[in-house]
């Protein structure tokens, strides 16, 4: 169904993928893998012609020539025979606008009726009262399910996947890929999948493809190239991802303290009756599904959120609920890497002009840029020039410009693919070992939590429900809530666990 045939794209002149070429069968999914700037968004986005410049090659689509098809004729195919989910959920949807109108704009153009939006919302695992929600009022996966709830919307002919699964937890992700994998059944498309995460394209895919500088490295069953890899790159990507492994916690002085914190978003509570600690150098990590309430909790500690009920201390002074009220010395002892960086970085000012703001002067921006491994050549562009991965090591760069005491990271890693997504894990491992820096790291991806936490906290309905060291928690959970988590991860706990009675 889908033929690509010497595919080049540039940007400013400059080629960013170089004379690819590969096919997708109807029914098939083909994966896309690569690191963050190796092209795969580029070329994805080449597919329905959405940017950059065709420079050589053939795109076909169930026998149309997309790249000869004139305005006119390409909004008509894209409407009839192609959707997207694009890897930023809050970017493609408008903040001014419910999540029920959207829907049934997206139903409307496929001439399907707007009473349709509660059965797309179900197939997306959402509650009927969302549609009567503003996107901000949705956590990222909830988002990300909207967005493909808007795709669900048509038959494409084609679905194209840009990291579709990046803000969603193990459960949720599963449940969201079994549709996907229903529809490509049900309507025959093509899908080409698009991701840095190697466990979810070899349990998806039935062919991959690999990404390095803009070009196809190596080509197969994903079987075979995810387990006997013959190129050195796909192997770099494959011992790079990461895997739930055992460490040792540790106690500290206490820093921060949640004592009963409750908050609500109009009739529904998020948070009910949260007490949480975190020591002076410690790392704790949150875990639990999309809509659990983790970043409702990250926002009230960052002095982001609604008010409500509980105390927050730090060093055992009462925090102000709004951030607006904290003097600013203590606004600079707490910092925060937000989920989606394209809502915190100015499109208007380069990387270098961002965190040079951060630090208050130019001195040391380098040496910000490295601490997150960003390459100097990207401090001189603005965000737009960035793939979602680098958008988000600024986020991670700027957070520690204050020297704070405590991050806040809000699924800091999600957009960043295995190689450097283990980069920036150690080098955040590293900076906590040389500053003493406490973090408070929130992830759906329970084995990127292992690599960090000394103790994690996992949260359900508003709550939480475990929390302990580290290793007792990933490897010996004793919440019936914790082991359905790690298995839908594909990782058994240890059968000496104990059941809670």
């Amino acid at each position: 169904m889908i033929a690509v045939e010497g595919l080049s794209v540039a940007y400013q002149g400059v080629d960013v993928v170089h004379d690819v070429s590969f096919t997708v069968a109807a029914g098939r999914t083909y994966g896309l893998v690569g690191e963050s700037g190796s092209g795969k968004t580029t070329l994805g986005r080449a597919l329905g012609r959405f940017g950059g410049d065709v420079t050589a090659g053939r795109i076909d689509v169930d026998g149309t020539d997309v790249l000869a098809l004139s305005p006119k004729d390409l909004r008509a195919w894209r409407a009839a025979s192609l959707a997207v989910v694009h890897q930023e959920a809050g970017a493609a949807l408008d903040p001014t606008m419910r999540v029920g109108a959207q829907l049934a704009e997206a139903l409307r153009i496929q001439g399907r009726p707007r009473g349709d939006v509660t059965e797309l919302l179900d197939k997306v695992r959402l509650p009927g009262e969302a549609a009567r929600r503003y996107p901000h009022q949705l956590s990222g996966g909830q988002q990300q399910r909207v967005v493909i709830a808007a795709a669900l919307a048509g038959r494409p002919k084609l679905l194209i996947l840009d990291e579709p699964t990046s803000g969603l937890d193990a459960t949720v992700e599963r449940e969201i890929l079994d549709l996907i994998w229903e529809l490509r059944a049900e309507i025959g498309a093509a899908v080409v999948l698009i991701s840095h995460d190697l466990a979810l394209v070899g349990r998806l895919c039935d062919d991959v493809g690999v990404l390095h500088e803009g070009r196809l490295v190596e080509e197969g069953p994903a079987a075979r190239v995810l387990s006997l890899p013959r190129h050195p790159y796909t192997r770099l990507l494959i011992d790079s991802a990461p895997r739930i492994t055992q460490k040792r916690g540790r106690e500290v002085p206490p820093l921060l303290e949640v004592r009963g914190l409750t908050r609500s978003y109009g009739k529904t509570r998020v948070l009910d009756d949260v007490s949480l600690t975190i020591g002076r150098g410690e790392i704790v990590g949150l875990v639990g599904e999309s809509g659990s309430g983790k970043t409702t909790l990250a926002r009230a500690v960052a002095g982001l959120g609604h008010r409500g009920g509980g105390v927050i201390t730090l060093d055992g002074a009462e925090l102000p609920t709004r951030v607006g009220r904290r003097d600013p010395s203590t606004r600079r002892r707490i910092s925060m890497v937000f989920q989606d960086p394209d809502a915190s970085l100015n499109p208007s000012h380069t990387v270098r002009t961002i965190l040079a703001r951060a630090l208050g002067g130019f001195e040391g921006v380098e040496e910000l840029a490295t601490l997150a491994a960003l390459e100097p050549h990207l401090l001189d562009r603005r965000p737009h020039r960035l793939s979602g991965g680098q958008k988000q090591r600024v986020a991670i760069a700027r957070a520690f410009a204050g020297r704070p005491d405590l991050i806040v990271c809000d699924e800091p890693v999600s957009a960043l693919d295995v190689s450097v997504q283990a980069g920036v894990l150690r080098t955040l491992a590293d900076r906590q070992a040389l500053t003493g820096v406490s973090y408070l790291f929130i992830s759906h991806d329970l084995a990127v939590v292992s690599q960090l936490a000394d103790r994690v906290a996992v949260m359900s309905g508003g709550r939480i429900v475990e929390e302990g060291p580290a290793d007792q928690i990933l490897c010996e959970p004793r919440h019936p809530y914790t082991i359905g988590l790690l298995r839908a991860a594909g990782h058994e706990p240890s059968q000496r666990r104990r059941h809670v009675h």
